[in-house]
């Protein structure tokens, strides 16, 4: 470190801007793990668009260096991220890890991560404890934690739509369980009651003996899926007769699959940091320039690497494209707030996890095309919601069993 201060001190002595030290180094070298194949190549392909999109913007540059992609394909499998990974660190030799989509694989990587001091950002994966109760030093997300948005959407279910009484149905693995959870204990705490939870195997074709269970005399319905496992849901909910309101995690009414999922997801709510109707000035260029490039709206994916790529970029900038003093480089990356972002001021905690705005949102057909209309805006919104950070961290990480139902029968 004291060398490199010399030689800026050394570089302004005769007039060279410290800017140009950057210009001079080598590619920025990023390994980028994003499922290319399997079951999530389509939404690991609007994670690439994302970063592709602000690389080009930004004339492959991020903080004054050239960058160079490694991109590899972890086909959202643990065993297959981790060697992908050991390869990109070991043979590759990156200056950073970028992508993951699967929380089981964003949770499989964290040892190596961790004994190896890789400089990591996670623009997707959202498993509580990442930057909760055994945060990694090396990681710092840009997206969310699973619990954050629920925790707006069980408030605003009691508080605002005046519901008392819900049940709840997702698949069973942890990204339902803990998003659930954040709805459940912010619903029960401010009064209301869970009535019945249901879970169902992450693949499912048929959801009828699942929606069976679901009680009929419920105020709402609350719900967490993603990807196909979304679309199908929610087709076979309508198809199955069930009236009462779907209240759902963000991704299930995702941009990269509403089309798909059709008029049968008109008039769910849903809360998240990000919607692609989001009418702000940031995010109508962002929506503009990402449509003429790949001739369709951006998802929270995409809209999640862009920032994460633009983190990057501000971070790598505060160090002078610095990458060898690992040490000041991540904690750049988790100091560095991106007051512009497409979804609305983004600042992190000590945590490495994003303070942000939560909307929320209801799927409306605009002129042909359904659309996550904004109805309310949570400003600033924490992992912890309002609670006391040392207390929140003193009790289980959401699962299947906790928090309790404290109505189920």
């Amino acid at each position: 470190m004291k060398r490199i201060l010399a030689a800026l001190f050394i570089l302004a002595l005769a007039g060279i801007p410290p800017s140009s030290i950057a210009q001079n180094r080598p590619p920025l070298k990023i390994g980028v793990l994003v499922p290319v194949s399997g079951v999530f190549a389509a939404p690991g392909r609007y994670m690439r668009d994302g970063l592709d999109l602000y690389l080009k913007e930004h004339n492959d540059t991020l903080g004054g260096r050239k960058v160079e992609l490694i991109v590899a394909d972890d086909q959202a499998q643990p065993p297959v991220a981790l060697t992908q990974l050991r390869k990109l660190v070991e043979q590759d030799k990156v200056d950073v890890v970028f992508g993951v989509l699967s929380a089981a694989v964003g949770s499989a990587l964290v040892q190596y991560i961790n004994e190896h001091k890789v400089p990591t950002v996670y623009p997707i994966v959202s498993s509580e404890d990442l930057t909760q109760r055994s945060p990694s030093p090396y990681i710092v997300r840009t997206g969310w934690s699973s619990g954050q948005p629920t925790h707006v959407l069980g408030d605003y279910a009691y508080k605002v739509l005046g519901y008392r009484k819900v049940a709840t149905i997702a698949y069973d693995f942890s990204f339902g369980w803990e998003s659930i959870g954040g709805f459940v204990d912010t619903f029960q705490q401010d009064g209301g009651k869970v009535v019945k939870q249901v879970w169902n195997p992450i693949v499912t074709s048929d959801y009828s003996p699942y929606l069976s269970a679901i009680p009929r005399d419920v105020d709402a319905v609350v719900c967490s899926y993603s990807g196909a496992a979304a679309i199908n849901f929610i087709r076979q909910y309508r198809a199955f007769g069930l009236k009462m309101p779907l209240l759902c995690q963000g991704n299930t009414t995702d941009e990269s699959t509403l089309a798909e999922t059709g008029p049968a997801a008109v008039g769910i709510l849903t809360a998240l940091q990000y919607s692609a109707s989001l009418d702000t000035r940031a995010n109508q260029a962002f929506v503009k320039a990402y449509q003429a490039a790949y001739n369709h709206v951006p998802s929270y994916y995409a809209e999640g690497t862009y920032v994460g790529a633009g983190l990057l970029d501000r971070a790598l900038t505060t160090v002078n494209g610095n990458t060898a003093d690992t040490e000041a480089f991540v904690r750049a990356l988790k100091r560095t707030p991106f007051p512009s972002a497409p979804r609305g001021p983004v600042s992190f905690d000590s945590f490495g996890n994003p303070i942000q705005n939560i909307y929320i949102r209801r799927v409306e057909d605009r002129g042909g095309q359904l659309e996550n209309v904004v109805l309310t805006t949570y400003k600033s919104v924490s992992q912890f919601w309002t609670y006391d950070r040392q207390q929140f961290l003193s009790h289980p990480v959401y699962s299947r069993t906790y928090p309790v139902c404290n109505a189920c029968t």
